[in-house]
């Protein structure tokens, strides 16, 4: 299942560097970009446990500083290589035959897609914290990618409380980007983004620290760690 989840993680990569012109390349062994990679987003996955140093650097943009590259299976070591860890999670899972969540999305908030640009726009300062820069991450032509849901919640006073990305390949779900806003209990997200995953299909992603606590309570397991190297010149 990480195999899944990090193809599935890679597909949701490749999904935000097409929307901003860009695509990557995928191998058996690896997702790579030649060219560096929207801000959070690394240059590189690993998709199998034996994708080896030379499968991930020989496909990314070495001239300029700042390459990262995400080791989905925490087997590699590049620190020979310029690299050093930048930060240690869990993958995450969540079986499709599981019930619907104890926690329960407040009765007075509705998750739904986000349906044009104007409410992606306001979903990425939410999701940012009213940083336009990070918020400018998030383009209209996301919305036009069949794989790519980004989910809102809505308050009654129509205000984004929580929201997350939705990364569907038929054969999982990823969730990405969560974020709970205004308060809102992270579980209580988590719960709501999970009620727009169709039925049936296992649902995966990551997360690490106090944010992994709130997953767990909606009924993932952790399956297993990943780790971001950082290229010691960014």
């Amino acid at each position: 299942m990480i195999s899944e989840a990090a193809i599935n993680n890679a597909e949701w990569c490749d999904a935000m560097c097409r929307a901003q012109g860009h695509p990557g390349n995928f191998t058996r062994s690896a997702w790579t970009n030649g060219r560096r990679t929207p801000l959070y987003y690394p240059d590189a996955v690993t998709l199998s446990a034996d994708a080896s140093v030379r499968d991930v650097l020989d496909g990314i943009d070495r001239s300029t500083p700042g390459a990262s590259v995400k080791d989905s299976f925490a087997c590699l070591d590049l620190t020979a290589e310029g690299f050093r860890p930048l930060f240690e999670a869990r993958w995450i899972h969540r079986p499709g035959w599981l019930p619907a969540p104890e926690v329960a999305v407040p009765a007075d908030t509705s998750w739904r897609p986000v349906r044009d640009a104007a409410e992606l726009a306001a979903w990425a300062m939410a999701w940012s914290g009213g940083d336009a820069d990070e918020a400018a991450l998030f383009r209209a032509e996301l919305l036009a990618d069949p794989a790519t849901k980004v989910a809102a919640g809505y308050g009654a006073d129509g205000r984004i409380t929580g929201g997350a990305v939705l990364t569907d390949n038929g054969r999982v779900t990823g969730v990405s980007n969560l974020f709970a806003a205004d308060g809102t209990d992270p579980a209580e997200a988590w719960a709501g983004c999970l009620t727009l995953v169709d039925a049936g299909s296992p649902v995966v992603g990551y997360e690490s620290g106090d944010d992994l606590p709130p997953a767990l309570a909606v009924g993932f397991e952790e399956l297993g760690p990943l780790r971001v190297w950082l290229a010691t010149d960014a």
